[in-house]
């Protein structure tokens, strides 16, 4: 039902710069794979296979990623460096990629605007590479597990998880009523709070299935915290007319949107699964 999948890849990356003045900060690696293709291999093995990349300028590496690169292939081809191209071949060779621009950075409620001529009139999901999240064991990745709830209920979802109240500030936070659990119907979310003015201690992850009425909802959502267009703005419009899960996922997941959290995926990849 669901095979698109949005990736809001625009943002500047200034939490990590002189290191992002000219490379997109979704293709930092964590250790040989970038952000962005973790985000990929996550919504392919959810069945997700028509990626959107909504872009902006400086961002031609991102797509160079997921294309061929004859000179390297054809330098390396038939040695034994031939086999670290096998995990981004895979993934070529699975999804198609297209791709659009974000002009200005009027916040992520834009970006999945922009992404419309690319999703088109169905739900969709949206991955914000800067969360690295890695299931354990042989567990479903996060969005396989909000696809399967998707089957169920119909209705948008956002990915979320409980977070220190020191913390809160950094994200749109829920509050709703519990279904069963794990899963909430949403009744409000608010963008960014003070931990004093927070709902719940339930922080909105970068992980969603959105049906395709968010994009005229956001088209009349103004502006919201720090004048950008809030995605959480508009979910919590679509809450009130309709339905609105928030669903805490099995998993776990690194804020690669900050230093210490991408330090902290790096050494979690390299000692569990890279040396694995």
């Amino acid at each position: 039902m669901i095979k698109k999948c949005l990736f809001p890849v625009a943002g500047y990356g200034t939490r990590f710069l002189p290191a992002t003045k000219s490379m997109p900060k979704e293709m930092l690696p964590v250790v040989n794979k970038p952000l962005v293709q973790y985000g990929v291999e996550e919504a392919i093995e959810a069945g997700l296979t028509e990626i959107g990349l909504v872009t902006g300028r400086g961002k031609r590496a991102i797509a160079d990623h997921f294309d061929v690169s004859y000179e390297l292939e054809h330098q390396i081809a038939g040695t034994s460096k031939e086999e670290f191209l096998s995990s981004i071949r895979d993934v070529m060779h699975k999804a198609t990629f297209s791709m659009t621009r974000q002009q200005e950075m009027r916040g992520l409620g834009d970006a999945i605007l922009n992404g419309r001529r690319l999703i088109g009139d169905e739900p969709f999901g949206v991955v914000l590479s800067d969360d690295l999240c890695l299931n354990s064991g042989e567990g479903d990745g996060v969005l396989s597990q909000m696809v399967q709830l998707y089957k169920q209920f119909r209705c948008s979802i956002v990915a979320i998880q409980e977070v220190p109240e020191d913390q809160i500030s950094k994200f749109g936070v829920i509050a709703g009523e519990k279904l069963k659990d794990g899963i909430f119907q949403v009744t409000d979310m608010v963008e960014k709070p003070p931990v004093e003015e927070a709902p719940s201690n339930l922080a909105i992850i970068g992980r969603y299935i959105l049906t395709p009425d968010i994009f005229e909802i956001i088209e009349n959502t103004p502006p919201g915290k720090n004048g950008e267009i809030q995605l959480t703005d508009a979910l919590l419009t679509q809450a009130k007319a309709g339905c609105v899960l928030g669903y805490k996922f099995k998993g776990t997941r690194f804020d690669c949107g900050s230093v210490d959290g991408f330090v902290e995926a790096t050494n979690f990849v390299y000692n569990n699964i890279y040396k694995g």
